[in-house]
């Protein structure tokens, strides 16, 4: 009697099929939980960096910093020796964004279409409007722009 040995051309080809489809189905699922991560992590980062700026103002006689890059030189030391990294932004310029319209102030994260901007807060308000997909966090009012 003969044994069968090994997998016929159609059975290989119905199981790379299955795996063809299953992939399909998973990348775009894979894509969302990344941004979602993303997003959170920005979220965290961006209140990091909000304690940050309240703590320099605080230290220095009420005075908002220059830029954000003044929290790492700050005395006493406030957020170490790097800022954190937008996630959304890759190559070049990656840092979160300071917009002050003293005393106010806003700090954003480009999200995830990379498209996010924030306007200066109004000095007299505070009111602060988001376009694009902006993530940012504010010591004044806003209009978060919608993701």
């Amino acid at each position: 009697m003969f044994s069968k040995k090994g997998f016929t051309i159609l059975e290989l080809l119905i199981v790379i099929s299955v795996i063809a489809i299953l992939t399909g189905i998973a990348l775009p699922r894979f894509k969302g939980m990344q941004d979602e991560g993303n997003i959170a992590k920005a979220k965290g980062e961006l209140r990091t960096l909000q304690t940050a700026v309240e703590s320099y103002t605080t230290h220095n006689n009420n005075t908002l910093p220059a830029a954000l890059s003044n929290l790492i030189t700050a005395t006493p030391s406030i957020v170490g020796t790097a800022l954190p990294k937008d996630p959304f932004v890759s190559g070049g310029a990656t840092d979160y964004v300071l917009v002050k319209g003293a005393p106010f102030y806003a700090i954003y994260s480009v999200g995830p279409l990379g498209t996010g901007s924030c306007t200066a807060p109004n000095a007299t308000t505070g009111a602060t409007t988001a376009s694009g997909s902006a993530i940012y966090v504010t010591n004044g009012t806003g209009t978060p722009a919608s993701l």
